[in-house]
């Protein structure tokens, strides 16, 4: 028997047999790690237990305690699971696919009849039964015609459709939960029992086509959540509650701010209250790029196929772009334009005006720019993911050598805007070359260095994703934790040397020769659309004072005080606030319930005795109680409160 060499993470190794399976690694290790072991990481792929090592490896043996690895196969194994509960609830019905993803898995099931929200409490019953009877889990290779065979004695066409698209070299794994088998490419853990029978959840039933496709039969696809242990259950589900109470779309329209139609689908009907928030934010961001030095731009939406092309979009991304055909004075042919769906191109074209010498860098450019992008309608949601929006769009041109420090300069510009909007918890990312890509190694290694060292000019750690930057280029991404914990990718900026050699940008260097700008893609916000759904369910509607669209109602408490509440609008507004008064024949109590579900910060309630003392009585939302204060500090206070932060 040919003997094998097996590296393990203490740098210590050992020989075994060719063959030898992880499960019998472990048992060597000891009896503990044997009882413990899950699964094992093989030359960096996740292993089964039970899979052969054939020869000379790294190999690290896992167990509950591993969570990534262990949360990835008891979501893997509860896929298994379910399907297991729902045939043998309802015999007749088909399985297809049960992958894991974000937090759980789903399953697709083939069935007459409708599942029921009922059926999940039924399915999950029947799982925890499965799960406390501890059956083994193994596995063997079947060869084709053996699995097709097997799949169309048992009437599941599904998996005989699976088999026919598995490329014929890879190996057809089959799995087993006690007597009931998947097909599979693992791996899994080694018994039932060792899924956490109280840290899972059945969560929601959809409709899916079979494959994606809309002319195949419409599936139904049963989600669930699960993780290594209860509390972090819970943790989830009460994240998701809170989540569903800040949702952007219920808070949007409670607060009046936007709604969206089937005529305009992915595009949206700002409001007053709405539109306020977006222009007061653009406002911000106006006045931030032009303390960074930029120049702000404006450039055309429709843009001719001709630039698109140049640029490389029209091959890459025409399917995402919306077209249009115009009759130009009857010619032959019409001619073919897109709407923008992004801004660089149009700002190379400003660049490119006039002669640029290498004092005219670096040159950082601006654009609140409109662009359209073509999303599937079952990719929209609300006005974090749409089909026309406003980008905080920066293109900054410059030398090789200034990369490091444009970049550190707007990690510092970054910093300041996110902390400004409360957000002081956010990561960075370094995505690295891919294997498909333009440029030397050399030039890669220069850019990646840049990137790099300006995290740590600024201040800054990060993590590296290998392989994930552009053909063109390495970014940085600049990831945000909001207050119930979910991250949010919003900010970069990328190396692009690319779109200036396509679009033949260029710049007279200091030996009197022309040289090609890098280009330095920035966003901070990334579209206004989706950071403002960002920022109200990161307050839960309740903005920050200076953001907020209506910042204070006066509102009366007896017909007697409107005079008054029309006299301390006035006082208020002349200072800047964002005011109204309410002065309906309602009761107070009524006021106050309408405007805080409106999400008004400070409502201030007039009645006989504040006329008479010149007082308001005044009430934050959120607070229970109120206090009575003079007019005048109330005013000088709340205008203080109203200022944005950059200009205090």
């Amino acid at each position: 028997m040919a003997q094998i060499s097996l590296t393990f993470p203490d740098g210590n190794a050992r020989s075994f047999d060719a063959g030898v399976t992880a499960a019998q690694v472990a048992a060597d290790i000891s009896t503990s790690l044997a009882k413990k072991a899950i699964s094992a990481t093989v030359n960096g792929a996740h292993w089964d237990l039970q899979w052969p090592i054939e020869a000379d490896s790294t190999v690290a043996i896992h167990t509950l305690k591993d969570e990534d690895q262990a949360n990835e196969l008891i979501r893997h194994d509860l896929a298994h699971i379910m399907a297991r509960a729902v045939q043998e609830i309802w015999p007749d019905t088909k399985v297809t696919i049960g992958p894991v993803i974000k937090d759980g898995w789903y399953y697709d099931f083939d069935r007459a009849e409708p599942f029921t929200p009922e059926d999940l409490a039924t399915i999950e019953k029947k799982m925890r039964e499965i799960i406390n009877k501890r059956d083994a889990v193994t596995t063997e290779i079947w060869d084709r015609d053996r699995a097709v065979q097997y799949y169309t004695d048992n009437n599941e066409p599904y998996k005989v459709e699976l088999i026919e698209s598995i490329p014929g070299d890879e190996p057809l794994r089959m799995y087993w939960h006690g007597d009931w088998q998947d097909l599979c490419r693992g791996p899994h853990l080694q018994h039932t029992g060792q899924v956490p029978g109280d840290a899972f959840k059945l969560m929601s039933i959809a409709g899916a086509y079979w494959r994606g496709d809309s002319d195949r039969a419409m599936l139904q696809r049963i989600y669930g959540v699960a993780f290594s242990g209860k509390e972090k259950l819970k943790q989830h589900l009460n994240m998701l509650e809170e989540a569903a109470k800040r949702d952007h779309r219920k808070l949007g329209k409670e607060m009046g701010l936007f709604h969206m139609q089937e005529e305009a689908p992915g595009q949206i009907f700002w409001h007053p209250n709405g539109w306020r928030i977006y222009t007061t934010l653009q406002d911000y961001i106006r006045r931030q790029q032009d303390k960074g030095g930029y120049v702000e731009v404006n450039t055309p939406q429709v843009v001719d196929r001709k630039l698109w092309e140049k640029s490389g979009h029209w091959d890459k991304y025409q399917e995402n772009m919306f077209i249009v055909e115009v009759d130009e004075d009857h010619a032959r042919e019409k001619a073919v334009n897109a709407l923008k769906p992004m801004n660089c191109p149009c700002h190379v074209q400003v660049f490119n005006q006039g002669l640029k010498s290498y004092r005219d860098l670096p040159l950082r450019m601006a654009e609140f720019g409109s662009c359209a992008r073509y999303e599937p309608s079952g990719a929209l949601h609300g006005i974090m993911r749409v089909r026309g929006f406003t980008q905080d769009d920066g293109h900054i041109f410059c030398a090789d050598e200034q990369i490091e420090a444009e970049t550190a300069q707007f990690i510092d510009f970054l910093s300041k805007i996110y902390g400004d909007l409360g957000f002081n918890d956010w990561t960075i990312k370094l995505s690295t070359r891919p294997e498909k890509r333009i440029g030397t190694d050399e030039t890669w290694d220069h850019m990646e260095k840049a990137l790099g060292e300006a995290c740590k000019a600024a201040g800054h750690e990060y993590e590296i994703l290998e392989g994930e930057g552009a053909f063109y280029g390495p970014k940085l991404e600049f990831t945000l934790t909001d207050a119930i914990g979910r991250t949010w990718q919003c900010g970069t900026i990328q190396v692009d040397a690319n779109l200036p050699e396509r679009l033949d940008a260029s710049y007279i260097g200091q030996d009197g020769n022309k040289h090609r700008p890098v280009m330095l893609h920035r966003a901070v916000l990334g579209s206004f659309e989706r950071f403002i759904g960002i920022l109200i369910e990161e307050h839960a509607g309740k903005l920050p004072f200076w953001l907020a669209p209506r910042q204070v109602v006066v509102a009366s408490i007896t017909s007697d005080a409107d005079e008054y509440v029309n006299e301390v609008v006035n006082t208020l507004r002349a200072t800047g606030i964002r005011v109204e008064a309410d002065t309906r024949n309602e009761k107070i109590n009524y006021k106050v319930r309408e405007h805080s579900l409106g999400k008004v910060p400070v409502i201030l309630a007039v009645g006989h005795r504040e006329v008479e003392e010149r007082t308001v009585s005044v009430r934050r939302l959120g607070e229970k109680k109120t206090s009575v204060q003079a007019l005048e500090d109330v005013t000088k206070a709340l205008a203080v409160e109203a200022t944005p932060p950059d200009l205090l």
